[in-house]
């Protein structure tokens, strides 16, 4: 029902605003434009440029448009000489103290304040005289730059950092003429607590704040005051020229699986720069690496032609001669022995389109379902335990609803790091009242401003949650109508809750019973809550026990099928949710359709002309474990690199040094591309055409910036040749023609097609090409008809410290690296602030054994040693090491666990039993010593 709308006058014409909207935002909202320099609708309202004030009939002064309020009957003038006097006035103010030469030999449209000078005829300013202010800039950093003889003191900066971002590095400082912006104490960005998103760069009307040149960016085309720095009514900006022939290409970020909405600036044929644009999942929000790493795609180790080992080396060789190579191996292994004697490792880098391609070669072109991709590392038990719980493995809400959401529980995910535009989402929830609790075994930067931290005992999550729901039965808590009406299984959970008291859970979790009384009251009180996890959840031998436990916790309070609530599983990768989408997993097609079922198969053998196997195929993990066992001859990988991302990589390096034949295709020649037989050249993101699916299962378009390095080719037309000399020809004649294909035997994907997305793209489901896309899951009903609660008992991990190994080391990600850092580290600016991998360790811990802050330590587990430094910190518990996983040079998945989930088929990489001494400490004298750890 639509609301009562107000009626007031504008410029001498009637105009409707909605209740509570200013003079200002109800302008906009017509079309009109105001000038503006501090307001910015993401923000609370400042006031302080003044250049927005109208005059109101009856009024005795001018009104800021910004913070009026729209009243009936209000008549409002917008342009009158009154005005027009007072906006002059106030630009011959700034100018008095602004470097007025330099304003305006700029292009105009990098500079909002030249804008309005040029609009009032204002050139210089009456008031000048004195000499103008001068300050250093600031610019001691990799990413940006600070110049204060632009600032205007709008404070949009200081509000983005404040109210959006949460990173509270400026403020402002002194008063009068010596008034200005300061980061942290004044001592500079690279010594404030200041995180390079570069959001403040979006805001800033003056271009005061700039992307440093040595990244190559042009910052007359970067400013956030250029073309767009608030959200646009159309969304996205389509391609469009740019300053001096720069062309802006809308696309998607390359990095996690936030999907955030950015235009890359193509200078010439290369890359110049980026912006962020107004996605609906970022909404012009970005983060460091999605702002500033993009220059991996222009890195001189991008691979440029294939290479065929020759006499033990790698070596260049012509396409004809690489695919001939491949087709006529993996076609010899195939008569030799089965199809089922390869197998396939799609990428969660590529586009959906890609991966459709990647297991179609698998299944039809040689005979197997042997194909598997990334989520199995990170998200399988995602895929396995939400589908038993609700019918649908993937998140039930959009990014969005965070925002107004009551509470947010977040377990297992460092958000703010491995996904900080959903971090700055929740930072906004926080601030409109939304309490944030984290369950992590690490202090993370999340948990510096959350209502509750409960930092459990790593690899406890069943009992912690078991307890939550115990006392949400034993308070009454629970909605008993949800419960009756729409699920199955209840009484299983009851019976079992009944023991999960918080004293006996406290005693496995370390959480203090009313700690856990407090989450349980806290979440179950509100009918907005919503849950966020991610592979701290996953990544166990009992990650399908932790995914349905949480399920178990949103069902049972109702908080499922509404908006803002729900289950979100963080994505890490940019394409994860497609990849699985696309039926690259070993026991399902695109659309989680099993291969077991015979309708299902015989309507894909309709399709693809081709003959089905039945059985489903092999997980990563077994691939690699069949590999060893002689049973896996070839390996055909694409955009992943297992010998950084498995568990145990020594045993992953035995695996492929069994193979008859490896082929890798990668943009760089990565530590698994160096092992492979034949290595492909592939295309990024920005050379080619396609569809990434997000974590909310949104389908976006990216579109083709610049062309691929040397012979390089897009990933879907090296799958073609590929099956082609197989004998199985694929031909198509572009990415959209492929989506199309998709759509014809892809039920969530029916009504999907390259034409439709737009710029705001559709969410799966989205069965017909008249239907909207789904913007929320299981609202009636669950996608498997009734939700099904889970009995779950809590299971130990798979191995557990002793007096060898007496620590827990678990892994994670860095806010300037990403997964095998491929392409993070070779992005200049976030290489050189994080350059080297380190494992945390309890102050009191280093203090027992000896251990300097800096200090190289080795860390062990049953499967191997690195040496790594230590950083002495209370992010940890006194019995738990944690380390990234970003680093070659001290690769943490040597150390970790490939016991795996039998539901899931995922590996134990958060939980390993470890032992810890310094780097110059002999074996025998660290025995001892760890003996009398406490």
């Amino acid at each position: 029902m639509r609301q009562q709308m107000i009626e007031f006058e504008l410029d001498g014409r009637p105009i409707e605003a909605e209740p509570g909207m200013t003079v200002l935002q109800a302008t906009k909202a017509s079309g009109i434009h105001i000038p503006h320099l501090c307001y910015h609708p993401m923000f609370s309202v400042s006031g302080c440029c003044r250049i927005c004030v109208v005059e109101v009939e009856g009024g005795p002064k001018l009104l800021a448009a910004c913070n009026t309020p729209v009243t009936p009957g209000l008549k409002v003038q917008t342009e009158s000489d009154r005005v027009v006097r007072a906006r002059r006035e106030i630009l011959h103010l700034y100018l008095a103290n602004y470097p007025v030469d330099e304003l305006f030999s700029e292009p105009a449209s990098a500079n909002k304040l030249r804008t309005y000078c040029e609009k009032y005829g204002v050139t210089s300013s009456q008031y000048a005289g004195g000499e103008v202010r001068h300050y250093e800039t600031d610019g001691d950093n990799p990413f940006f730059e600070r110049n204060l003889d632009k600032c205007i003191l709008c404070e949009r900066c200081v509000r983005m950092c404040d109210e959006v971002v949460g990173a509270h590095v400026y403020d402002m400082a002194f008063r009068g003429f010596d008034a200005k912006i300061i980061a942290g104490m004044d001592t500079g960005l690279e010594d404030s607590p200041c995180i390079f998103c570069g959001n403040c760069i979006t805001v800033c009307p003056t271009g005061a704040l700039e992307p440093v040149a040595r990244l190559g960016v042009s910052s007359t085309i970067t400013s956030g005051a250029a073309a767009s720095s608030e959200p646009a009514p159309g969304g996205r900006a389509g391609v469009q020229p740019r300053i001096d022939g720069v062309k802006e290409i809308p696309t998607i970020c390359p990095y996690c699986g936030v999907g955030c909405a950015m235009a890359l600036q193509v200078d010439r044929g290369r890359i110049v720069g980026c912006r962020p644009l107004d996605g609906p999942a970022n909404r012009t929000l970005m983060c460091v690496k999605g702002r500033f790493g993009w220059d991996f795609a222009q890195h001189p180790d991008r691979l440029t032609t294939p290479l065929i080992r020759r006499h033990g080396r790698l070596e260049p060789a012509s396409w004809d001669e690489a695919l001939d190579r491949i087709a006529s191996r993996l076609g010899s292994i195939r008569e030799k022995n089965s199809p089922d004697a390869i197998c396939g490792i799609s990428s969660s880098k590529c586009t959906n389109e890609e991966n459709y391609l990647m297991q179609k070669l698998m299944r039809a072109a040689i005979g197997t379902n042997n194909i598997d991709n990334s989520a199995r590392l990170c998200h399988a038990s995602t895929v396995t335990g939400l589908s038993a719980a609700f019918g649908s493995g993937a998140a039930t809400n959009t990014i969005a609803e965070l925002e107004t959401a009551g509470v947010i529980l977040i377990s297992g995910s460092n958000t703010l790091e491995a996904h900080p535009v959903i971090g700055f989402w929740v930072h906004r929830a926080r601030a409109r009242g939304a309490k944030i609790i984290v369950v992590d075994p690490r202090r993370t930067p999340m948990t510096d401003e959350c209502y509750l931290h409960l930092q459990i005992a790593p690899g406890t999550d069943v009992p912690l949650y078991n307890a939550m729901m115990h006392v949400i039965l034993d308070e009454g808590l629970e909605d008993r109508e949800f419960i009756e009406k729409r699920t199955e299984g209840f009484a299983d959970l009851e019976a079992v809750l009944v023991d999960y008291t918080p004293e006996y859970a406290s005693r496995i979790c370390g959480v203090d019973p009313d700690q856990i009384r407090l989450a349980a009251r806290t979440y179950a009180s509100s009918r907005r809550s919503t849950i966020l996890y991610a592979m701290g959840m996953t990544q166990h031998t009992h990650g399908t026990d932790n995914v349905v436990t949480i399920a178990n916790l949103a069902i049972i309070t109702g908080n499922v099928g509404r908006p803002s609530t729900g289950v979100y599983p963080l994505r890490g990768q940019n394409n994860v949710q497609g990849a699985c989408d696309m039926g690259c997993l070993p026991e399902l097609y695109p659309g989680y359709q099993h291969v077991m079922r015979a309708g299902v198969r015989e309507k894909f053998e309709s399709a693809w002309s081709r003959k089905l196997s039945a059985e489903p195929g092999l997980t990563v993990m077994e691939m690699f474990n069949g590999a060893l066992q002689g049973k896996i001859k070839a390996m055909y990988i694409i955009g992943e690199n297992p010998m950084l991302s498995n568990p145990d990589l020594k045993s992953v390096r035995q695996a492929i040094d069994e193979l008859e034949f490896l082929v890798v295709q990668d943009i760089f020649l990565t530590e698994t591309a160096e092992l492979a037989d034949v290595v492909l050249p592939a295309a990024t993101w920005a050379e080619k055409e396609g569809t990434f699916a997000n974590t909310e299962r949104r389908v976006q378009l990216i579109q083709k910036a610049v062309e691929p390095p040397g012979q390089a080719r897009a990933d879907w037309e090296i799958l073609c040749e590929v099956a082609s000399r197989l004998g199985y020809p694929m031909s198509y004649g572009s990415a959209a023609e492929i989506m199309d294909e998709i759509a014809s035997v892809t039920p969530y994907y029916g009504g999907i097609a390259h034409d439709r997305l737009g710029t705001e793209g559709l969410q799966w489901p989205c069965p017909t090409k008249d239907h909207p896309g789904t913007v929320f899951l299981h609202h009636e009903k669950f996608s498997r008809g009734m939700g099904l609660i889970h009995r779950v008992e809590y299971r130990p991990p798979a191995e557990v410290p002793d007096d060898n190994y007496p620590f827990v080391l678990i892994t994670g990600r860095i806010y300037y690296q990403y997964h095998t850092g491929s392409m993070s580290r070779r992005s200049e600016g976030l290489e050189s602030v994080a350059p080297e991998c380190f494992i945390e360790v309890h102050p009191r811990t280093a203090g027992e054994l000896g251990i300097e802050q800096g200090e190289l330590v080795r860390v062990a587990t049953r499967r191997g040693e690195v040496e790594v430094k230590a950083v002495i910190t209370e992010r940890v518990g006194p019995k738990v090491l944690f380390m990234p996983f970003h680093y070659s040079e001290a690769a943490a998945n040597w150390l970790t666990n490939p016991e795996i989930d039998e539901k899931a088929k995922i590996p134990e990489l958060k939980y390993c039993a470890a032992s810890l001494r310094p780097a110059s400490a002999r074996k025998e004298e660290f025995g001892c010593l760890a003996g009398r750890l406490t």
